[in-house]
């Protein structure tokens, strides 16, 4: 078995056994030597991340490039101003995200994350505040973090 032959079973191995992603065969993993692709349909934002997640973990993986579309369910879909009220309400219960500093824009599910903050940690806070909402089709994170 070549290595890009293994390197892809692993990762679709890895996919088939994440509970987080439901229609693993929905995912198609191309690998062109160390550059892994992925391509295909998932039905929410987390499940976008988990596979990105699996393939990254793979020994080897130097590159990878996600192309994979969220295509939410109907009963998965909120409208955008009911998403960037989730957004900011989730941001501004966190500790760790200074909500006053930072604000939301939603265009079709998508999210962006605009504002300055102290520190990479306060950002990335932020985008985990809102990456597993229930809605979410991608994230824009636009928010500039001032240096120490």
């Amino acid at each position: 078995m070549s290595a890009t032959v293994s390197t892809q079973a692993a990762i679709l191995d890895a996919l088939r056994m994440d509970p987080r992603i439901p229609h693993p065969e929905e995912i198609a993993v191309a690998v062109d030597e160390d550059a892994i692709t992925l391509r295909g349909t998932v039905g929410s934002f987390t499940q976008r991340r988990a596979a990105v997640r699996d393939a990254r973990e793979i020994d080897g993986i130097r590159d990878l490039h996600d192309e994979l579309s969220v295509r939410l369910l109907d009963a998965a879909q909120r409208s955008d101003a009911e998403l960037r009220g989730m957004a900011l309400q989730a941001i501004a219960w966190d500790t760790e995200a200074p909500g006053e500093l930072i604000d939301v824009k939603v265009e079709d599910g998508w999210v962006t994350l605009r504002g300055t903050v102290g520190s990479q940690f306060e950002s990335a806070a932020a985008y985990e505040d809102v990456a597993n909402l229930f809605g979410v089709i991608g994230i824009t994170n636009a928010i500039r973090v001032l240096d120490p």
